[in-house]
């Protein structure tokens, strides 16, 4: 507890002197003002994060948390549990989804076990932090204790802290948990009202009982755990998961080292939403990357109040879309850097 307490006193907000710099020279780039779009928004947002004018983001690390689901027991999915474990150690070889998109820009895949519900060799290249062997039944009881929900959360903010004192300039956030679309359903329901059924989707896989199975399932843990939605610890021990919990802790403590944090879809954004309830000024670190698939997720989205970059129809997770969008803040960055201004030109071609 006393680690995530520091961490949330150590957060400030942006820098608005280096957001007012940057916004002040995009708008004398050799071009029409505004015509380089979001890509301008996401320079004044990392000049804001780094307090630099030309911001540097060449050690990119993506923190991938896996952990496994007592919710599974329910039929919400149809893929075997066991998956979870399978992909678990799939990433450090670099065969999955992510290490694949991540390999484009240099970055490096980092995996953690906060609550796989098989034991990790220990040569298998994961960082293991395991709080629990998989959350428990949420539709049986609560997920997890609320000082498993803290542990989960204080995991990310020790992962991640590591790697920016290594170097890590950029985070991404990622996850790998067979039936984690539905505990990030059920935080999402109890924050906003919605009627599960609403915001339901398909996953990765929904179980032969549908997305009415799955959604009377959420219902269920609801009324069953009475999680208070003024409480985002209640929410995340009752019917959250272990790795929603890490990348929480991993967004608060980017923010709380002024590091960039790129989220990736609906799992992400519910775990940005949890940090953000924890401490509001994350948002300022928070960089949406895409649209994911599932229904909840531009609900999730508008409830943090961010827009993200790219609608490339996609639902994998793992951290595959904020992987994705990792080349375009390489781009906002060279424009502050390598685009010139119109006097800046003049000058140049009467040299």
């Amino acid at each position: 507890m006393q680690l995530l307490q520091d961490t949330i006193q150590n957060i400030q907000g942006a820098d608005k002197n280096s957001r007012e710099q940057a916004r002040r020279r995009i708008d004398i780039l050799c071009k029409p003002p505004g015509s380089l779009g979001k890509l301008e928004s996401i320079a004044v947002q990392l000049s804001g994060i780094t307090g630099q004018l030309y911001p540097v983001i060449d050690k990119k690390v993506m923190i991938v948390c896996a952990a496994d689901h007592g919710v599974c027991k329910e039929g919400v999915t149809t893929n075997p549990q066991d998956v979870t474990l399978f992909q678990t150690l799939n990433f450090p070889k670099g065969g999955t989804g992510v290490c694949a998109i991540a390999s484009v820009t240099n970055t490096k895949v980092v995996t953690v076990d906060v609550g796989v519900k098989e034991d990790i060799p220990l040569d298998a290249g994961v960082i293991v932090q395991k709080v629990k062997y998989g959350t428990d039944n949420m539709a049986q009881g609560p997920a997890m204790s609320r000082k498993e929900a803290i542990q989960s959360i204080e995991v990310g903010i020790r992962v991640a802290t590591d790697e920016i004192t290594n170097g890590a300039n950029l985070i991404g956030t990622g996850e790998m948990g067979i039936g984690n679309t539905t505990p990030s359903t059920a935080i999402l329901a109890v924050l906003t009202g919605y009627d599960p059924i609403e915001i339901t989707g398909f996953g990765a896989g929904v179980g032969q009982g549908g997305i009415a199975h799955k959604a009377r399932v959420i219902e269920k843990a609801i009324t069953l755990n009475k999680p208070n939605p003024t409480d985002i610890i209640d929410v995340l021990a009752k019917v959250g998961g272990l790795e929603i919990g890490a990348m929480a802790g991993i967004i608060l403590a980017a923010a709380s080292h002024r590091k960039p944090v790129v989220i990736d879809g609906f799992i992400s954004t519910i775990a940005a939403l949890i940090a953000y309830q924890i401490e509001p000024k994350v948002k300022d670190f928070i960089i949406p990357s895409h649209a994911s698939e599932e229904p909840g997720a531009k609900i999730a989205a508008e409830l943090l109040g961010v827009e993200p970059m790219l609608h490339m129809n996609m639902r994998l997770g793992e951290g595959s879309g904020a992987a994705l969008a990792f080349p375009l803040l390489d781009a906002a960055c060279s424009m502050m850097k390598n685009m010139v201004t119109l006097e800046e030109a003049m000058n140049l071609l009467a040299k």
